[in-house]
């Protein structure tokens, strides 16, 4: 046969002397009165085999002067975690004849029977097996489920009245020693106690039933308090969560708001660009109209040059005619030679005009350059302007070669070339206006392009804040999601709060039930 581990057997020998005690302390108990004293035989041993129980696997603790093992630690440590018993403590305390640890730990014990609360304090305490680890060794009793059992049997012990003198005792020289014969009965004394064992019995149960409801009763009411504080919980999570679905539902009313207002703003925008596309295409048929104007400008040229040289050989013909008229002319030569300085000087004076007019076409074209891409056709036009002004001028020095030759050659030719001048001198006012026009739908294309860079940088600056508020936006509804998962860890945590509790009050019916079906049993 297999050995058992001897720590096994002392734990099992403290709980089967725990239960004959505790179950004769109770009968004892009823028979007598249920109201006890310290001079009861079987209350002291009762508080032997439990300051034997509380005693096994102690840790033996380094004093200054020697080595003790003491059970008032681990007593002492119930304040902390029951706070009901910090009276009980104090008092103890207080005693004025006690001196060593051992004499408060029985002066505890004895207050807390009278309390009726012993196995509440013990319950509390052998929960805590990781602050009862400092003062037993892993295999103690009150480390192990044979101290369980004991808490539970303690239950029992509150249907007694126990009125014990603490102050007068000596409980620090007491030696404690189990006496067995008080748990050794014969047979004559089992049969004379049958009927008084049957009273106790009815009155144990009675009390005991009693003693359960009542312990049942206050852990209703504690649960009762927590489902109030679970309630309260819930309700406040209820309340933060309507908030936020308020909140919810103003910013989306708050971004449906933007969005309309961002369609608006697009619809605008969308608005001027068709109305610049519409003066966009306005100006490119002005300009249109320009270049044909310019076209029949430089058709009439054409045929002006084509009058001139029929003219030509009009005079050449005249020329052979008006050869013997020569010297007869002369003196009309010289005035004639007058207004020929006087015209080429005129002509000087449309040549730097002309030169000026070129001037200004190229400072003209190199802004144009410089400007976007959608005004390459406005200075491929004024680049054809340049070629025709050009063309012009050439028409003009082969029109004042033709007139110094015709001057030479002509003598009676005077008046047509007075007429001719005149009409020169009015085509050269007129395309004197139309250079100025020109500049002026210059200078207007140039106040209609910097308007229009203005009107962009606008829509841009526009652009920049509704992207910010749609960042903005977005920021806002990640907020919205992160607060939703909180709402849904709240509501699991709830759940299993919910789960807690019921496992809780399944657990306290079980145990009722399994503590029932032991003393009943």
């Amino acid at each position: 046969m297999a050995t058992k581990d001897p720590t096994a057997v002392e734990r099992a020998n403290l709980l089967n002397m725990a239960k004959l005690s505790i179950k004769g302390l109770i009968e004892s108990a009823l028979s007598f009165g249920r109201t006890l004293d310290s001079d009861y035989p079987p209350l002291q041993q009762f508080f032997v085999v439990m300051e034997h129980c509380l005693k096994h696997g102690l840790k033996v603790r380094k004093s200054f002067l020697s080595y003790n093992k003491t059970i008032w630690g681990p007593l002492e440590l119930v304040e902390k975690l029951y706070p009901e018993a910090e009276e009980i403590g104090a008092s103890v305390r207080d005693l004025p004849g006690l001196k060593t640890p051992l004499g408060r730990a029985r002066a505890w014990l004895r207050l807390a029977l009278m309390q009726k609360k012993m196995a509440d304090y013990l319950r509390c305490l052998i929960i805590q097996r990781d602050l009862l680890s400092e003062f037993y060794e892993y295999h103690a009793l009150m480390m192990e489920e044979e101290g369980a059992v004991i808490v539970g049997l303690l239950v029992g012990l509150n249907v007694i009245d126990a009125n014990l003198c603490v102050k007068g005792e000596d409980l620090d020289s007491q030696v404690g020693v189990i006496d067995f014969s008080m748990y050794l009965k014969n047979e004559e004394d089992i049969g004379n106690k049958e009927r008084n064992v049957q009273i106790a019995a009815i009155l144990d149960q009675k009390n005991y039933v009693e003693e359960l409801n009542r312990q049942l009763n206050s852990t209703v009411s504690s649960l009762h308090s927590r489902v109030d504080s679970l309630e309260k919980s819930n309700t406040k999570l209820i309340e933060e969560l309507a908030i936020a679905k308020n909140n919810i539902i103003k910013l989306q009313e708050e971004n449906h708001q933007l969005r309309s207002e961002n369609k608006l703003i697009l619809m605008k925008t969308q608005q001027n660009l068709e109305v610049t596309k519409v003066d966009v295409e306005t100006e490119l048929q002005t300009y249109k109209h320009s270049r044909q104007g310019l076209d029949e400008m430089y058709n009439e040229a054409r045929r002006q040059l084509r009058d001139e040289s029929q003219l030509r050989q009009d005079v050449e013909n005249e020329l052979a005619v008006q050869v013997s008229m020569k010297h007869e002319i002369e003196l009309a030569m010289k005035l004639l030679e007058k207004d020929i300085h006087e015209k080429q000087d005129t002509l000087i004076g449309l040549r730097q005009q002309l030169e000026e007019v070129k001037s200004i076409n190229i400072e003209m074209y190199q802004k144009l350059q410089s400007s976007e891409d959608g005004l390459k056709e406005k200075n491929e036009i004024i680049a054809r302007l340049e070629e025709k002004t050009n063309k012009i001028t050439v028409a003009m020095r082969q029109l004042e070669q033709r007139l110094q030759q015709a001057e030479k050659a002509q003598m009676e030719a005077e008046d047509e070339d007075k007429k001719y001048l005149q009409e020169c001198q009015s085509k050269s006012d007129s395309l004197q206006k139309q250079i100025s026009q020109k500049e002026k739908q210059l200078v207007q294309l140039e106040t209609d392009l910097k308007i229009e860079k203005e009107w962009r940088q606008t829509l841009q600056e526009d652009l920049q804040k509704e992207k910010d508020a749609l960042s903005h936006l977005r920021n806002e509804t990640q907020q919205i999601i992160s607060l939703k998962k909180e709402f849904l860890n709240i509501q699991d945590e709830n759940q299993q709060l919910k789960k807690v509790h019921h496992e809780q009050e399944q657990a306290l019916q079980e145990l009722g039930s399994k503590l029932s079906e032991d003393w009943f049993g």
